[in-house]
């Protein structure tokens, strides 16, 4: 059944990875999740805040481009990291994408639930024992198709990727032209302004706006099994996330415009997870405004399933080279999957949507863990562009065009996401830190025992 043979080669074009990309962001799945949180901590500064952090997330996007050149790896991060800074560098950066994926489980999971429940009995939409344990089915289910193969998984992206694209696009149309004439926050220069924000309203801002742009980088833990990838080339990979995140970059822009067009502060903060359906209710009538429920399961679906993907081909990679226990790199002889690692993530999300169940409202479990994530992917991103900067530190002499992109654009990016890693710190509490700076510590522990058995095997 298992073996340590490689991964499915050549299976991904193009076309495929950017969707892998946008699936990874889930386009819907962020907007209706995250909206009332970034609009509750910056209020219509949220554009702006959006916007700057896509600018942001862009300059990491080339740092993990131009790394995957040295050898495209599944682990990403993880391995290009620890080229250039050593193999401790290298774990952590891992290490912080595997948390990080642990937690979205319970973040991502939990609003699928909750707008089956919507759909099946919206009565119950707020409870929140009945709420993990639709998780924990969706969870499963997702768990499945991606044993199952990068093809079916490739499959299920396009299709879902699709569907929700169409009735985005529907949103995005309507919204603008019934509330452009009088809508609920007039737009204004001042949403994008950067002499609007001040550095803690920008740090505020930004930890939640990268939760947002979080996930593209699925397309480069997947660059093994990725067409065309090759060393000094980034292949249907790193074109994908290029694409991916422009597209993402203009699509939440827009999307955050509509969402305050549309609704007033009451209405947002009423919303909760279902911000997509509070706008769709505003603009059709039932039945059509449940499409955007479909629309918000189908996103979220899809999105569970990159993160399972990154987080079992980061495991794999990990395994496969020492730095964890060599069981997690076991590949599926039929499927050529990882499918120990994908149990392991199917496993600790379910203990964690179990434990999550005794927390007092949805909205308490989402805003803990999707800051601690934040803080997370602010952690192994930032040692990713500075890892870029360094390794084509000579590109600076090569022009300003290859400065830019190398080194500047990248160590710039990894700067921001240090900056809004600690200023963000002071505004936790006790619980999301443990959560954030606790999750990374942990790593401490696995770390020792692969020089453990570094050491015995030497012996």
């Amino acid at each position: 059944m298992s073996s340590s043979d490689g991964l499915a080669k050549n299976s991904l074009g193009v076309f495929e990875s950017i969707i892998m990309g946008i699936a990874g962001t889930a386009p819907a799945f962020s907007v209706a999740v995250t909206s009332a949180a970034i609009v509750a901590s910056v209020g219509v500064l949220s554009v702006g805040s959006i916007l700057y952090c896509g600018l942001i997330m862009f300059g990491i996007t080339l740092a993990f481009i131009h790394l995957s050149k040295i050898q495209p790896n599944a682990g990403a991060a993880y391995a290009w990291v620890g080229h250039v800074f050593g193999p401790t560098w290298g774990f952590f950066a891992g290490w912080g994408l595997l948390i990080a994926s642990i937690f979205f489980m319970v973040s991502a999971t939990i609003p699928a639930a909750s707008s089956t429940l919507l759909l099946v009995a919206p009565d119950q939409a707020e409870n929140t024992q009945l709420i993990s344990v639709i998780a924990v089915v969706w969870l499963t289910v997702v768990s499945l198709i991606v044993g199952r193969g990068i093809k079916h998984s490739s499959f299920m992206q396009i299709t879902l990727t699709l569907f929700e694209t169409i009735i985005l696009f529907v949103l995005i149309t309507a919204g603008i032209i019934s509330y452009w004439s009088n809508p609920a926050h007039p737009p204004s220069f001042v949403w994008i302004s950067p002499l609007s924000f001040s550095p803690q309203l920008f740090a505020t801002g930004a930890l939640t706006a990268i939760f947002f742009f979080w996930g593209w980088d699925v397309t480069m833990n997947l660059s093994e099994e990725s067409k065309g990838g090759s060393k000094n080339s980034d292949g249907a990979a790193g074109k994908g996330a290029f694409w991916a995140v422009l597209n993402m970059m203009l699509f939440f822009v827009l999307m955050m415009v509509v969402v305050l067009m549309v609704l007033t502060d009451s209405e947002i903060a009423e919303s909760g997870t279902n911000v997509l359906f509070a706008i769709a209710n505003k603009l059709f009538p039932a039945p059509w405004s449940y499409l955007a429920v479909f629309c918000t399961i189908f996103s979220t679906v899809g999105t569970i399933e990159t993160q399972i993907l990154q987080f079992s081909r980061s495991m794999f990679a990990m395994a496969r080279d020492g730095m964890l226990h060599p069981v997690y790199a076991k590949v599926h002889d039929e499927y050529k999957t990882p499918w120990v690692a994908t149990f392991v993530i199917w496993f600790l999300g379910v203990v964690l949507l179990f434990s999550s169940s005794f927390m007092p409202s949805v909205k308490a479990i989402l805003t803990s863990s999707i800051l601690a994530i934040g803080f997370q992917i602010c952690f192994y991103m930032s040692l990713t562009g500075f890892a870029c900067a360094w390794h084509y530190r000579n590109k600076i002499k090569a022009g300003f065009g290859p400065a830019m992109a190398y080194v500047i654009w990248p160590s710039f990016s990894g700067a921001f996401m240090v900056f809004v890693a600690i200023y963000s710190i002071p505004t936790f509490d006790a619980f999301t830190i443990m959560m954030g700076v606790g999750g990374l510590l942990l790593g401490f522990l696995p770390l020792a025992f692969s020089r453990k058995r570094a050491l015995k095997t030497a012996h």
